[in-house]
C-alpha cells in the first residue's frame, strides 16, 4: 500500500509541476502577445508632413494647417501685448506699479475677447528650496491674476500656476540673471 501511495504522490507531484509549468508558459506567452499587440500602431512610418514631403513624394501636401496663434497681437513685437512678463523683487510677490499700464492693456484685450484664455506662470530664481520656490511662484501668479481680475478679467479666463525655479528664462549665473527669473509670464491659449 505504501508503494502505491508513494507512486501516486510522485505522479501527482510530477503532474502538478507539469501543470504549473504549462500554466506559467501560457501566462508568459499571453503577456508577450499583449505587449506586442499594445506596441502596434496604425501610424505609417513613412508618413511625413511639411516641405520635406514634396521632396520625398514629388507632390505638395494636400492641406496645410495654419498656426492659429501666428498672427495674434501678443506675438507682434510692435504690439503692447507682446510684453507678457512681470518682474518681482527678491522674495516678493507684489506687482510693481510700473507694470500697471501693461496689465491694463492685457485686461482690455481679455475683456474684449471673452473666449480668450491665459495661463499665468509664476517663476522664481534658484535661491531657496524647491517647496519654497513653488509657493512663491504661486503667490506671484496669483498676484497677477488678482490684478487682472480687479481690471475686469473673468476668473474663468485665467489659470494661475507655479513653475518655481524649474523653468528659468536665463541661467541663474549672477544677480542680473536671477532678477530676470523672478517673474510671472502670461501664456495665451
Amino acid at each position: 500500500m505504501t508503494t502505491m501511495t508513494s507512486n501516486s504522490m510522485q505522479l501527482n507531484q510530477t503532474s502538478g509541476y507539469s501543470l504549473y509549468r504549462r500554466l506559467n508558459l501560457f501566462l508568459i506567452l499571453t503577456m508577450a502577445l499583449l505587449v506586442l499587440g499594445a506596441c502596434a500602431s496604425g501610424v505609417k512610418l513613412d508618413d511625413i508632413d511639411g516641405p520635406s514631403k514634396k521632396a520625398a513624394t514629388g507632390s505638395a501636401p494636400a492641406t496645410s494647417q495654419p498656426n492659429p496663434f501666428a498672427n495674434q497681437p501678443w506675438n507682434d513685437p510692435k504690439n503692447p501685448l507682446f510684453n507678457k512678463s512681470f518682474y518681482f523683487e527678491f522674495d516678493s510677490y507684489v506687482v510693481k506699479a510700473g507694470d500697471q499700464a501693461t496689465l491694463s492693456t492685457h485686461a482690455k484685450f481679455l475683456n474684449a475677447n471673452k473666449n480668450q484664455k491665459v495661463i499665468i506662470q509664476g517663476n522664481t530664481d534658484d535661491s531657496g528650496t524647491t517647496e519654497y520656490n513653488l509657493a512663491l511662484g504661486q503667490k506671484r501668479s496669483d498676484a497677477v491674476r488678482r490684478a487682472l481680475n480687479l481690471l475686469g478679467v473673468a476668473e474663468n479666463q485665467m489659470e494661475a500656476v507655479s513653475l518655481g525655479k524649474e523653468k528659468p528664462k536665463v541661467p541663474n549665473s549672477d544677480d542680473a540673471a536671477r532678477a530676470e527669473n523672478r517673474r510671472a509670464d502670461l501664456i495665451y491659449q
